[in-house]
């Protein structure tokens, strides 16, 4: 009876909305100090952000460590002076030191071919050091040896590089049996050196020519594969229209295949149609005239203002100047 007036004491405090007096009876949980702990509020982030926060703060300490480690490695280590010097391979001398140079680079150097053809030479047997007939592809020689490729003895020649504004009236050749002038009645006194011209400009079109014995240079610039650019001022006998322009940027069919500009544009202002800038790669033979020809045009005058990078730039016309070796490193690295 009692225990049913307890229980029934209890739902009515429960209706009312109170809480029920302790009788002391309730078991506590064994070790529960709930009650005695800090309820820490509930954290925003994931399990998997904070995974990744301490992760990045344990990555930062370990670099900060390794970081330590090497400047205190960089203090204590004395600096070799090896390690302060080249690490190209040294230079090739013989047993009196002297210095030795490869049979190719010499020939090359002599302003007669490329080293490619050079080494053609070498296989076929027709070049001489010293008198003996020397075939193998890497042979070393000094530079006082005599070498012969026939019966002509070549001399090792400082490199030269001269770069011609060249006037109208001039053909591109080094000898010409109709004794008309040559480019190299412009250039004779440019230096000592026999130097020869890169590539050619027609009789009547003027503008930058270079001259050089850097045979390898030579026969890179003019490689159809290094596709040098070039750019021209064309003048013509009527204004180019628009549609012309793109057919030339497309392509048009020659008779040794097809040819295109990369570019072309009216010269300043665009007010004259009739003057246009075109920059082209192509190495074809009066490709600028042909390709205006073919779609009916007259090329009244044809001046190439840029070769390879370089510019008329205080260079009048008939004169020329020596490359600068800033210049000559860029041209060996197109």
């Amino acid at each position: 009876m009692v225990l049913i007036n307890f229980a029934a004491q209890n739902n009515q405090f429960m209706q009312n909305g109170e809480k029920p007096e302790s009788t002391g009876r309730e078991k506590k949980k064994h070790g529960d100090f709930s009650k005695f702990m800090k309820k820490k509020p509930p954290s925003s982030r994931s399990k998997t952000t904070s995974k990744l926060i301490s992760k990045r703060f344990r990555d930062e300490e370990e670099h900060k460590k390794d970081t330590v480690k090497k400047e205190k490695t960089k203090k204590t280590l004395p600096v070799s002076k090896k390690s302060l010097t080249s690490t190209k391979s040294p230079k090739s001398t013989n047993d009196k030191g002297q210095e030795l140079i490869r049979l190719n680079k010499f020939i090359s150097n002599a302003g007669i071919c490329s080293r490619r053809d050079a080494d053609n030479l070498i296989i076929s047997g027709t070049v001489k050091v010293n008198g003996e007939v020397v075939s193998e592809v890497g042979t070393k020689i000094r530079p006082t040896d005599k070498v012969q490729i026939g019966e002509e003895t070549l001399k090792s020649e400082k490199l030269r590089y001269v770069l011609l504004n060249k006037p109208k009236g001039y053909i591109t050749t080094t000898d010409d049996p109709d004794k008309r002038n040559t480019v190299m009645m412009l250039v004779e006194k440019a230096c000592k050196e026999r130097i020869y011209p890169v590539g050619r400009l027609d009789r009547n079109t003027t503008g930058l020519l270079l001259f050089t014995n850097d045979g390898e240079l030579a026969r890179k610039l003019t490689h159809p594969r290094s596709r040098v650019n070039k750019t021209y001022h064309v003048y013509l006998n009527k204004a180019v229209t628009k549609n012309d322009m793109k057919q030339l940027e497309e392509g048009i069919e020659l008779e040794d295949g097809q040819a295109k500009v990369d570019a072309i544009a009216y010269v300043g202002t665009g007010a004259d149609k009739k003057e246009v800038g075109v920059e082209l790669h192509s190495g074809k033979n009066r490709i600028v005239r042909r390709l205006f020809e073919t779609l009916g045009y007259e090329v009244i005058k044809l001046d190439r203002v840029v070769f390879a990078g370089l510019t008329k730039k205080d260079l009048p016309r008939g004169r020329y100047r020596m490359l600068d070796p800033k210049e000559v490193a860029f041209l060996k690295m197109l």
